[in-house]
């Protein structure tokens, strides 16, 4: 069986690297002869410095669904045309947002240098901090803040692109149309109904809608509605479920 695990606040916590304990969790099912998938709102760059390295050739979805890799390399990435290029820079401008733009790996970050998306960046330095100018492709925008950001959010659901509300950071997660979760895990070459899948986001949900089994990690409303069955937040209780697979 296939396992996808979405990583912050599912199987990461405080955007810390996965644990010894977890990790052993994971092997235990790898050992049994299930296969680990990983699908996060982080790109590739900011994911890989959370797993341990023998899990990194592991097949990964990053940015939502804008990045597939596997065996330890990208495969595909997915970003925004020009057009909507220019008109989310021309909205960052006209609001002064805050933001954190990813390209295929390089990226454009305006934030506070105390936000909490800010521990998260780049930790190992693998990439360069940019202006937003010299970005060719976007991949991936997340607006930390601005000035009318109900205005800037009314502007942003007319253009062609995939906006996720993370309500605990207050921030704008936006990627390319046609991007989600489940597409890269497609991409992958899962079916529906033949993996189970962990999550605790809005941006779990469209793989949810398609896992044989799943499992909500934490509370959140939307994603209740479509999963299989709810652990807490814990770490501990989280390991516990994954266990309960290997009986």
């Amino acid at each position: 069986m296939k396992f996808v695990f979405d990583l912050d606040g599912t199987i990461i916590f405080s955007g810390k690297p996965l644990s010894e304990s977890m990790t052993q969790a994971l092997d235990q099912l790898v050992a049994a002869g299930n296969e680990v998938v990983f699908a996060s709102a982080r790109p590739i760059r900011d994911l890989l410095p959370v797993l341990p390295a023998h899990l990194h050739p592991s097949p990964i979805v990053g940015g939502n669904g804008a990045f597939v890799a596997n065996q330890g390399r990208i495969l595909s990435t997915i970003h925004f045309d020009e057009q909507t290029k220019g008109r989310i820079t021309g909205l960052i401008e006209k609001y002064k947002a805050g933001y954190l733009i990813d390209s295929e790996w390089d990226y454009a970050y305006s934030g506070d240098e105390y936000h909490p998306i800010r521990r998260n960046l780049d930790p190992e330095q693998r990439a360069e901090n940019r202006r937003l100018e010299q970005l060719d492709e976007l991949v991936k925008a997340v607006i930390l803040h601005c000035e009318e950001p109900e205005q800037m959010l009314d502007e942003l659901r007319q253009l062609p692109v995939v906006i996720h509300m993370h309500g605990s950071e207050d921030i704008i997660d936006i990627s390319p149309t046609g991007v989600s979760k489940w597409a890269g895990l497609q991409a992958l070459g899962l079916q529906p109904q033949q993996f189970i899948a962990f999550g605790n986001d809005a941006n779990d949900i469209s793989m949810f809608e398609q896992a044989q089994h799943s499992v909500c990690v934490g509370d959140h409303e939307g994603l209740l509605r479509v999963a299989s069955e709810q652990v807490p937040a814990d770490e501990g209780q989280v390991i516990k479920r994954i266990e309960k697979f290997l009986v």
